[in-house]
């Protein structure tokens, strides 16, 4: 915390003394509402928008926390602005571990209130139930369920009076279960962090060691390792520690650097080193991509399976939604051709249309009538709540209960006996009937003549055995004529009329005739009731007899067909019936296959669709993303390039300059040193000792510049035979070649002219 606060306890006293609150002096004056971090940390910190949380990012990142100064050791102690003591840069440290989450928190509950509507929208979803851990109150998570006081307090009052236990008198508690354990009366309360002990994850402790002059030990090269970064050791960790124990084996059998005459044979033991390393980066790389490829197929098949799973589901409930229209559709139309089927019916039972007055005997003596049995669907319910009525009971509707209940039952009960019925007595002691008796028999008389003339058959009407005076039709109109003028119309005329009275005549007869032929039994019971003689009369009634025989015989034989022909209909009528219901199922089962086909193609086709979308939009993700990175890269490299070269130059500046001092110090007392013992030699020198300085000058200086411009003519002398010959050579072949040139050019002039020849020629007879 930037604000600390320290509390001084003073020693026990009868008065009650305050207790006294300093700051400590390094400290800042301001007090900070809350972490920079609870954002991350901190479930119960909560952010309206992730507008809101970016915000609270951008700030925690912004804080001066991050920046740290750099002295610049030129100007270390200067006060000058343009020479400043000290440099700021951005650490890059990150205070936030790797593996927490910097993302809004409200995502988690869009993507459950999403869901939710999902679930509500599509009944065949199934919401996963969450599922709350123990609260564990009284346990591991108490600590979240107080909170201390947090000091100075607004009343100065000391520690024993603060916290001190109010005396009461003992209670006993009740034994508790071993689930929850006694939480006890004192605590140990440590400082408060800024983070909580849960959420920080430290390594492990590592002791101080002491490492011996002159010696590197092996355990050293591992000190790069932590827990959780290839602690504790692998199989990668080993083989990488095998990798540079044979790189430290190789390392020393390298030849010397001061051996010039090795030099060539280490760096071909150093490039084959090199090129072992990239094989083998190559290869690591190579299984990263290996890996990173399984998982994308991974990811693409357990993406694929989803959608596929999403897919199904969506079509299982539109196919049930479909199914379940089918069904309501089916009950509908069961129920109208029920309801038409009844009103048919009903008009069946009363063709005429007659109202007939209800009949109320005929309705309480037929117990299937509407009185012992209504209709629900008249509105009637004699049952509604029958269920409240129902008896339940153990010795009912147990076996058991029946076998403990004949138990217990008498034996009249379980065997009962048989008595004869005694006689109805109807009579009195005087021998009268009784008046109960006599109204019996009286009703049993009214109820058997109202069963007779109900069954009663009506007797058919008797054919008529008297003649009938016949109405006799009203004579036709006269037909219309008109008056000829000559004689040939008039013949005309007259032969029209005599076909007419023909054709009239013809009709007469026909009619007649069928007359006849319809009224024909009737004319033989004519000629047999006209009949005189016994023997014609029992003649005609054998053929009466056998008439009658015959007649009844085809009645039944066009009863027997029509009964045939009947059922053949019903059969028929059913036969089709059920072909065409099941051709109906057919054709709107293709219809619904058809429609749901369509649909599964256009859902397809959209997968497809938004797939590409989202390829695309990911490409171009990933392409920001590389650039994004490279930039970064370039910007970082640009930034350690600036920063390397700023420290070489300093460093070369800081070498040249000490290398200069050191030099002219070194060059100062070098030449004080030859000017004193040259001065010296000056001193003792004589005539002779000169001469024999000049003549080694000379020797020196002159003799091998003599020597050197010697063996260069000598070079040149010898080089020269050979430049002789190649120029030769080079200038015959360009000779050569400049000939054959020269010699196919004036060849192929002289074609070319005799072509023009023959075309000039042509012309000029043309133009003559």
């Amino acid at each position: 915390m930037s604000r600390v606060v320290t509390i001084e306890e003073p020693p026990p006293s009868p008065q009650l003394p305050q207790t006294r609150c300093r700051e400590k002096p390094g400290a800042s004056g301001s007090v900070s509402a809350n972490r920079p971090y609870d954002f991350l940390y901190d479930p119960l910190f909560i952010v309206s928008s992730e507008k809101d949380h970016t915000q609270a990012n951008i700030q925690a990142n912004l804080i001066r926390n991050r920046l740290r100064r750099v002295p610049r050791f030129r100007t270390m102690f200067s006060n000058l602005i343009h020479y400043p003591r000290y440099s700021l840069y951005w650490s890059k440290v990150d205070p936030v571990p790797a593996f927490m989450r910097r993302e809004w928190k409200g995502q988690e509950e869009k993507h459950r209130e999403g869901l939710w509507q999902l679930a509500i929208m599509d009944t065949s979803f199934q919401m996963a139930k969450e599922v709350y851990e123990d609260p564990d109150v009284t346990g591991k998570n108490r600590y979240k369920y107080f909170e201390r006081p947090f000091l100075p307090f607004h009343q100065q009052v000391p520690f024993n009076v603060v916290f001190a236990a109010t005396k009461t008198q003992a209670y006993t508690f009740l034994p508790i279960s071993a689930k929850y354990p006694p939480v006890l009366s004192k605590h140990t309360v440590g400082t408060q962090t800024d983070y909580r002990d849960a959420e920080v994850q430290t390594d492990p402790y590592s002791p101080e060691y002491v490492v011996c002059q002159d010696s590197i030990p092996e355990l050293l090269t591992l000190a790069t390792l932590t827990w959780g970064r290839g602690l504790p050791a692998g199989q990668a960790e080993v083989e990488m520690i095998e990798r540079a124990r044979e790189k430290r084996a190789w390392e020393a059998t390298l030849p010397c650097l001061s051996d010039t005459s090795q030099f060539e044979k280490r760096r071909r033991m150093m490039n084959a080193m090199e090129r072992k390393e990239w094989a083998f980066r190559e290869q690591e790389i190579e299984k990263l991509q290996e890996i990173r490829l399984e998982v994308l197929k991974e990811l693409l098949k357990k993406r694929d399976e989803n959608q596929n799973e999403v897919n199904m589901k969506h079509l299982n409930a539109r196919w049930s939604q479909l199914q379940e229209a089918k069904e309501a559709k089916l009950a509908q139309i069961q129920h109208t051709h029920v309801v038409a089927i009844r009103k048919l019916a009903g008009k069946g039972r009363n063709i005429e249309g007659k109202l007939e007055r209800r009949n109320i005997i005929k309705d309480y003596s037929d117990y299937a009538s509407q009185v012992y049995g209504p209709l629900s669907r008249l509105g009637r319910f004699p049952d509604n709540n029958s269920e409240d009525f129902v008896v339940k009971n153990y010795y009912l509707n147990t076996y058991e209960g029946l076998v403990e209940l004949e138990s217990s039952l008498p034996d009249f009960v379980t065997q009962p006996r048989i008595r004869p019925p005694k006689p109805k007595v109807t009579t009195t002691k005087a021998g009268f009937l009784k008046r109960a008796a006599r109204m019996d028999h009286e009703l049993a008389e009214v109820h058997k003549a109202i069963l007779d003339k109900k069954n009663k058959v009506l007797e058919p009407k008797k054919l008529l055995r008297f003649l009938q005076r016949k109405a006799v039709p009203q004579p036709r109109l006269p037909t219309p004529t008109l008056e000829m003028s000559s004689n040939e119309e008039e013949d005309i005329e007259m032969a029209v009329i005599y076909l007419q009275k023909l054709l009239r005549g013809r009709v007469v007869q026909n009619m007649m005739f069928e007359g006849k032929e319809k009224r024909l039994e009737l004319i033989q019971e004519l000629r047999t009731s006209h009949a005189l003689q016994e023997d014609d009369r029992l003649l005609k009634k054998a053929e009466k007899q056998v008439t009658l025989a015959l007649q009844r015989q085809r009645n039944l034989h066009e009863h027997k067909v029509s009964l045939v022909e009947n059922h053949l209909a019903g059969l028929e009528g059913r036969v089709l019936a059920d072909m065409f219901d099941f051709l109906s199922k057919e054709l709107v089962r293709l219809q619904e296959e058809r429609r749901i086909h369509a649909f599964a193609m256009l859902a397809e086709r959209q997968r497809r669709m938004r797939e590409a979308e989202e390829s695309g939009r990911r490409q171009v993700e990933q392409r920001r993303l590389r650039e994004e990175d490279q930039i970064f890269k370039e910007v970082i490299k640009v930034h350690q390039n600036t920063i390397t070269s700023y420290l070489e130059d300093i460093i070369l500046n800081t070498e040249e300059n000490t290398a200069e001092e050191q030099a002219r110090a070194e060059i100062e007392k070098m030449a004080e040193e030859i000017n004193d013992v040259a001065y010296e030699m000056e001193s003792r020198r004589t005539q002779l000792q000169s001469e024999e300085i000049v003549a080694e000058l000379v020797y020196s200086f002159l003799i091998p510049e003599v020597q050197k411009e010697f063996v260069k003519e000598k070079v040149r002398n010898a080089q020269r035979k050979h430049i002789l010959a190649a120029h030769q050579i080079i200038h015959g072949h360009t000779e050569d070649m400049v000939k054959k040139n020269f010699v196919e050019q004036e060849q192929d002039e002289e074609v070319s002219d005799t072509d023009k020849s023959p075309e000039e020629d042509t012309q000029n007879k043309n133009s003559s």
